[in-house]
C-alpha cells in the first residue's frame, strides 16, 4: 500500500508550525521540518512550495484555527477578547508566529487581509446598531482591542519582572485579564466624539 499523503502533509504542517514559531521564516531549517515529521525533504517543495510559501501557510492555517475556536462577536467585543486572551495563553505559538510575520513578512498575505474584513464590517454593522462606539473607526476599534488583548504577552521581560506577582501566575493572569476586558469596555462604549465620525474624517466642531 503506498504512503498516505493526506498523513505526511499533516505531520509536515505540524513540524513546521513548531519549527517556524521558534525560528521563524529565516531561521527556519526545511531539514529539521522534515526530520521532524520523519518525511523526505523534497516532499515539502512537492507538497507546499518553497519555504516562504510554506510559512505563510501555517501562519493562514493557525489564524483561521483561531478564528474557528474563538467565534468573532462585535455585539459583544469585551467577552470576545477575554476569550481571545485565554487561546492565546493557551496557545502561544500563535502570537509568535504573527510576529515573526510582521518583521519578516511585511508585506500582507491577501488571505491576512480578507480575514480581517468581516470582522470590520461586523464592527461596523455593531456601530449602526449603536452596541459599539461610533467615536472610533472600525479599524481603530479592531486594532485597539487586539492591542489590549495581546498587551501583557508582548511587554518587555523587563516591565513584566516588575509585576506584583511572578508574571505568569494564573492569580496574575486572571488580574490582568480582567483589566483588559474592562479596558475594551471602556473602549467600545466611549461617547461621540462631537466634530468625529466612524469614518475617520474630521468634522468641522459646529452644530447647527
Amino acid at each position: 500500500m503506498p504512503p498516505d499523503a493526506t498523513a505526511t502533509k499533516k505531520r509536515l504542517l505540524a513540524a513546521a508550525y513548531e519549527e517556524f514559531a521558534q525560528f521563524g521564516l529565516a531561521g527556519a531549517r526545511v531539514d529539521r521540518i522534515a526530520e521532524a515529521a520523519q518525511a523526505n525533504k523534497r516532499l515539502i517543495y512537492v507538497h507546499f512550495g518553497n519555504k516562504s510559501d510554506l510559512f505563510d501557510l501555517v501562519v493562514a492555517n493557525s489564524l483561521e484555527d483561531l478564528a474557528t475556536a474563538v467565534p468573532f462577536t462585535a455585539e459583544d467585543l469585551p467577552g470576545y477578547a477575554g476569550r481571545l486572551f485565554d487561546y492565546l495563553l493557551e496557545h502561544p505559538q500563535v502570537l509568535r508566529l504573527t510576529g515573526w510575520s510582521q518583521l519578516e513578512r511585511p508585506e500582507a498575505p491577501p488571505a491576512q487581509v480578507d480575514a480581517y474584513r468581516p470582522k470590520i464590517a461586523a464592527i461596523a454593522g455593531a456601530q449602526q446598531q449603536e452596541l459599539v462606539t461610533t467615536a472610533v473607526t472600525p479599524a481603530d476599534v479592531l486594532a485597539l482591542l487586539l492591542g489590549l488583548t495581546t498587551a501583557w504577552a508582548n511587554a518587555s521581560p523587563a516591565l513584566r519582572s516588575l509585576a506584583d506577582q511572578p508574571p505568569w501566575n494564573p492569580d496574575r493572569l486572571r488580574v490582568h485579564r480582567t483589566a483588559m476586558v474592562a479596558a475594551v469596555q471602556a473602549l467600545t462604549t466611549l461617547p461621540s466624539i462631537p466634530g468625529h465620525d466612524n469614518t475617520g474624517q474630521q468634522g468641522t466642531g459646529f452644530t447647527p
